[in-house]
């Protein structure tokens, strides 16, 4: 019997360690340069390969952010806590915990703050920021928005300056903080539900006025009470509920 086609071994080993539980759901696996040097192909090879573990449902492609393990079901309702500090998206890990697979879009640019935006960051009205619009997903669908505006005084002589570029990119705010020396802590929230804007509810594939959970977060330098990072975030409120608090050890909280 002729040796199975290239791409066919490896969807196999993928598959594998998939179905064996060494690749649990969220994790972002190899791209397909890295498999071609992993398996000694061209890129092509290791595309097909995914191709083929997409169209078995184990496998989610993201456009520009790469192929990752899928979930065998996507939670109806999605759980957002506090997490203990890691180098990892705070979102990505509490969407693969859950089952699922979160990835995100972002667009960043130099801008000026507002009034507003000036006022949370304590800085000047007219100073420079780092803005960048998100929305993240949910295996595919779209769950939750935010606009973050970083001040260019904190990130601007640092690689972390744009949050989604470079080596620092897709960590979270308080590790591309401590990359600069800045410890953060735990962020301020003031949490409120109102009814989402014609531009969110067309972002979030909802009706306009549909609830959301809407979330004014800010950062600051635990040394010096300066406020390194401020956003605002628009959830999905059917699909989200908040969790605050912690759990004593040996006790699940159900939600």
């Amino acid at each position: 019997m002729a040796d199975p086609a290239p791409y066919l071994v490896i969807a196999e080993d993928l598959r594998g360690r998939i179905v064996g539980g060494e690749l649990e759901p969220g994790d972002r696996l190899p791209s397909v340069a890295e498999l071609g040097r992993q398996y000694g192909v061209s890129p092509s090879v290791g595309a097909r390969a995914y191709s083929v573990l997409v169209q078995e449902g184990l496998v989610i492609s993201r456009h520009g952010a790469g192929h990752y393990v899928r979930g065998q079901e996507t939670p109806e309702l999605l759980v957002r806590r506090h997490r203990p500090r890691s180098e990892d998206s705070p979102f990505a890990q509490g969407a693969a915990e859950q089952g699922a697979v979160g990835t995100w879009r972002h667009e960043s640019a130099t801008a000026v703050a507002d009034a507003q935006v000036a006022d949370r960051l304590s800085i000047r009205e007219g100073d420079p920021v780092m803005r960048t619009e998100y929305v993240y997903l949910v295996d595919d669908s779209p769950v939750q928005l935010a606009t973050s505006w970083e001040p260019i005084a904190v990130t601007g002589q640092s690689m972390i300056v744009l949050p989604e570029a470079g080596p620092y990119a897709g960590i979270g705010v308080a590790a591309r903080m401590r990359v600069i020396g800045i410890d953060v802590g735990e962020p301020v929230e003031r949490v409120r539900a109102r009814g989402a804007t014609r531009a969110e509810a067309q972002a979030l594939g909802i009706t306009p006025a549909a609830p959301v959970l809407f979330i004014e977060r800010t950062y600051y330098d635990q040394a010096t009470g300066r406020p390194v990072e401020t956003a605002d975030i628009t959830m999905r409120g059917d699909r989200w509920v908040a969790v605050y608090g912690q759990v004593p050890e040996g006790r699940d909280f159900q939600v």
